[in-house]
């Protein structure tokens, strides 16, 4: 929870420093098109207790929609996520464990904020609707096992910024609610 409230302060200085700044960003324009792949930590799909868990994985591909009127631009696109539990216990003589495994498919719209004043920075907030759908194993006698297969539709929300390195290669991190609270990974704009 630390490393998140750190990451929303960077963000927030971030955006500070852009509105003061001279120069303008890296606009995100109609017809852009982006491709990232990212990395999560944190997670609203699963609860404490886990004894392992492996980190979201995203890949997203957002198009630049339309443009706002004002400073910005919307963008639309799609997300394919995976995020995975297992919990192992041992009560002798018996052993057992369960797995679940997330795929998410979602639809994202996010709006690109273009007023901010900062080199190279895109920054964008915005919201998906996704299908969450649950695999569940279990391993083990039949006094532990649980039924999980509770497939449903998800509501994330999610504020991000994407640096450029050069003209179309990006790193980006993304705060949001869903399948990862803390998303980093890179872009590649087309």
């Amino acid at each position: 929870m630390t490393r998140i409230f750190f990451a929303f302060i960077f963000l927030f200085a971030v955006i500070l420093t852009g509105i003061t700044s001279k120069t303008f960003g890296q606009e995100f324009k109609n017809g852009d098109n982006v491709l990232s792949l990212g990395l999560g930590i944190g997670s609203s799909l699963g609860s404490a207790g886990f004894t392992s868990q492996s980190p979201g994985i995203s890949l997203q591909y957002e198009h630049g929609q339309w443009d706002a009127g004002g400073p910005g631009t919307i963008s639309i696109g799609g997300f394919l996520g995976f995020k995975s539990y297992r919990y192992e216990a041992r009560y002798y003589p018996y052993y057992y464990s369960q797995k679940y495994n997330y795929t998410i498919i979602g639809i994202r719209s996010a709006y690109h904020f273009n007023m901010i004043n900062v080199d190279h920075l895109d920054v964008y907030a915005g919201l998906m609707l996704s299908y969450n759908i649950l695999s569940y194993t279990y391993d083990g006698p039949a006094l532990y096992d649980v039924s999980h297969d509770n497939s449903y539709l998800g509501l994330s929300l999610y504020l991000g910024g994407r640096y450029y390195f050069a003209d179309n290669i990006a790193g980006f991190l993304e705060l949001g609610y869903g399948v990862s609270y803390l998303t980093i990974g890179g872009s590649y704009k087309f």
